[in-house]
């Protein structure tokens, strides 16, 4: 009788002990689970090649990490390293330009993971000739050699693209006309007003403007020249004062990349791009977020690497372009504007 007592008390004693351990772990949860989450910063255009951004902001990515994140739009790519520089926002994920590298030679920005690129098979940027000049023997891009051609400013991704044809085709820069315009408006004016011979577009412009019988398309930039368009960069300072903070944004980034690439970078076996799982919840978030409708939208889709990888050799190259158009210091280390550590490359 009294080794069943002392039986039903240990059991009962246990029970109570397990309950209010379990109480216990169940208010340190909550606890946990009740912290304010960490904020932070990221400038982007609204383009759908910050669309990883807005993907992991709108599914909840940043806030599993931990993180409050509030994006500022920004108008154009030089706005947003500036940004970053001054302290306004604590990330940037945008176009890779002059004015990104010179301020990277100044020690305020660094690359930390990869955005948008033009790639094969991919339609991003394309090369246009008007039809006047088309008629006259501007019938490919390696035509362009001598010809006058619209781009924003120099020093701008457009005048990368040139770069970069012209090396490829025994050319150079010097040896094409670039007329900067400021903005794309301005150069699909210029274009359409037979003030250029051709003009290097986002692929949403390019196919209105041959739908409109304005020109003809010559090609595309990632099936001529392949680059690294885009890139996620922060402050070295960041890096070094708030790593656990850069850490958690870049997870939930790449769960982003991850979901974005599976959804619009497939191909089938014969090459053309194919729906993936999540494509039209995704495209609408971003459509949203851009303020195009979900068909511009999908036409302008890049290319994005999954795992958020650098094309290293080329981001090399735009810095030793750069500083050979004067447009950059020449005492810059190419390899000092990157860190990939927390990439994971």
């Amino acid at each position: 009788m009294t080794v069943a007592r002392l039986t039903r008390r240990a059991v009962i004693a246990t029970v109570s002990l397990a309950a209010g351990a379990a109480f216990a772990a169940g208010t340190l949860m909550s606890a946990a689970l009740a912290q304010p989450l960490e904020k932070a910063t990221v400038g982007v255009l609204a383009l759908s090649s910050s669309g990883p951004i807005f993907i992991a902001k709108a599914k909840g990515y940043f806030e599993k990490e931990g993180l409050d994140v509030e994006l500022k739009m920004f108008t154009s790519a030089q706005q947003v390293p500036v940004a970053v520089t001054s302290g306004d926002v604590d990330f940037g994920v945008t176009g890779l330009t002059a004015g990104f590298y010179n301020l990277a030679s100044k020690g305020a920005v660094t690359i930390i993971a990869a955005q948008s690129r033009d790639e094969p098979g991919f339609p991003l940027s394309a090369y246009l000739a008007t039809n006047a000049a088309y008629d006259a023997g501007l019938k490919a891009p390696a035509d362009l050699k001598g010809k006058r051609v619209a781009i924003t400013t120099v020093g701008s991704t457009f005048h990368y693209m040139i770069g970069l044809l012209a090396q490829k085709h025994g050319f150079t820069v010097k040896d094409v006309t670039m007329v900067p315009l400021q903005d794309v408006p301005k150069m699909v004016a210029a274009f359409k007003g037979g003030q250029v011979d051709a003009i290097i577009a986002p692929s949403t412009v390019s196919r209105q403007l041959v739908a409109d019988g304005a020109g003809k398309m010559l090609g595309w930039v990632g099936d001529e020249t392949p680059w690294q368009l885009g890139a996620l960069f922060t402050a070295p300072k960041t890096m070094k004062d708030r790593r656990p903070l850069v850490e958690k944004f870049v997870r939930a980034y790449k769960t982003a990349l991850a979901e974005y690439h599976a959804a619009f970078n497939g191909k089938d076996a014969a090459g053309n791009l194919v729906k993936g799982p999540g494509y039209d919840e995704l495209l609408t978030i971003i459509a949203e977020a851009t303020k195009q409708k979900p068909d511009i939208a999908a036409a302008g889709l890049p290319y994005v690497d999954p795992q958020a990888r650098l094309l290293v050799d080329d981001v090399i190259n735009q810095v030793k372009f750069w500083q050979s158009e004067g447009q950059v210091d020449k005492a810059l280390d190419p390899k000092s504007v990157m860190d990939l550590s927390i990439a994971g490359q």
